[in-house]
C-alpha cells in the first residue's frame, strides 16, 4: 500500500513494517502504534476523496499488528507459529466472506419479496377491449379447422408414456467382497502358494474376478496374505500367512 509510516526505529510502507516485523527484523516493543494510527488519521481528514481500498488496508494490517501485540502482552504460549496465525486470519476472513455472500442474497431475497408484495397490490384489467380496437385483434382461430382441434385433443389427452431406464448394461451383483473374503479365508491355507490367475481360472464374467481381487486386497491388508510379483505385468502370487488364530478372529468378525 501507498502510505508511509515514520517511526523512531523504521519509516517506509506500512505493509513493509508488517512483513519486517513478522520476521522478527523490527522490534515490534518498538513500534507506537498509537502514533501510527493518529497520523493516519490525521492524513484521512486532510483528504479531499478517501481511498477505501487503502483504507481497508490499513485497518486489516493495524488490526494484525494490534493482534500481534496483544499477544506478546498478554501470558500464552510463546513458541505461537506466525504462519499459524496467518492461517487463522485466512479462515476468518474467508468465513466473512460467506456471511457477506449469505447476507447478499437475503436483501436479494428481501428486495424481490418486497417487489412481489407491490405487485401484488395492482389490480389487472377485467374489461375488454374498445369498440374501435375489436377490429384490430387477430382471429386466434383463423385457419384452424375442426380436425386440428380433434387432433390436438387427441394429443393432450392420450396419457404420456411412463419413463424406463435401462439396466442391461448393468452388471448384477451375484457375490459380495465380504463373502469372498470368507470363502479364501476357508480355502487358501490348505492350497498354499498360488498365482492370482490360478485363483480365477474357469471365471467367465469380470466382475467375479474384480470381487476377487477386491478380497486379495482386504486380506493383504488384515495382514493375512502375502503378494508378490517376480516382474512387471507378471502373475500375482499370493501366500497365506496367517496362523490358525488369525484365521479364526477373521472367522468370527465376519
Amino acid at each position: 500500500m501507498g502510505h508511509e509510516v515514520q517511526t523512531a526505529v523504521f519509516e517506509g510502507p506500512f505493509d513493509l513494517l508488517l512483513h519486517l516485523i513478522t520476521r522478527d527484523e523490527v522490534d515490534l516493543w518498538e513500534i507506537s502504534l498509537t502514533g501510527i494510527v493518529d497520523a493516519y488519521v490525521a492524513e484521512v481528514e486532510a483528504m479531499a476523496v478517501v481511498d477505501l481500498d487503502a483504507a481497508t488496508e490499513f485497518l486489516l494490517i493495524a488490526a494484525i499488528l494490534v493482534e500481534l501485540k496483544a499477544k506478546r502482552l498478554l501470558p500464552g504460549r510463546d513458541e505461537a507459529d506466525i504462519d499459524e496465525e496467518f492461517a487463522l486470519y485466512e479462515e476468518r476472513d474467508l468465513l466473512l466472506a460467506k456471511l457477506l455472500e449469505c447476507k447478499t442474497f437475503r436483501d436479494a431475497g428481501d428486495a424481490l419479496a418486497r417487489m412481489a408484495s407491490a405487485a401484488s397490490m395492482s389490480s389487472p384489467r377485467t374489461a375488454g377491449l374498445e369498440p374501435r380496437f375489436l377490429g384490430l385483434v387477430p382471429d386466434l382461430l383463423a385457419g384452424v379447422s375442426v380436425a386440428d382441434v380433434h387432433g390436438a385433443f387427441i394429443r393432450a389427452s392420450t396419457p404420456k408414456p411412463v419413463p424406463t431406464v435401462d439396466l442391461d448394461h448393468v452388471a448384477p451383483i451375484r457375490i459380495s467382497v465380504g463373502e469372498v473374503v470368507d470363502e479364501l479365508s476357508a480355502s487358501l491355507p490348505a492350497r498354499g502358494p498360488i498365482t492370482f490367475r490360478a485363483l480365477t481360472e474357469g471365471l467367465a464374467n469380470r466382475i467375479d474376478v474384480v470381487v476377487r481381487f477386491l478380497a486379495i486386497l482386504e486380506l493383504y491388508k488384515s495382514g493375512l496374505v502375502d503378494l508378490g510379483q517376480s516382474e512387471n505385468f507378471g502373475d500375482l502370487e499370493i501366500r497365506w500367512c496367517a496362523d490358525a488364530t488369525d484365521t479364526a478372529t477373521i472367522g468370527a468378525g465376519a
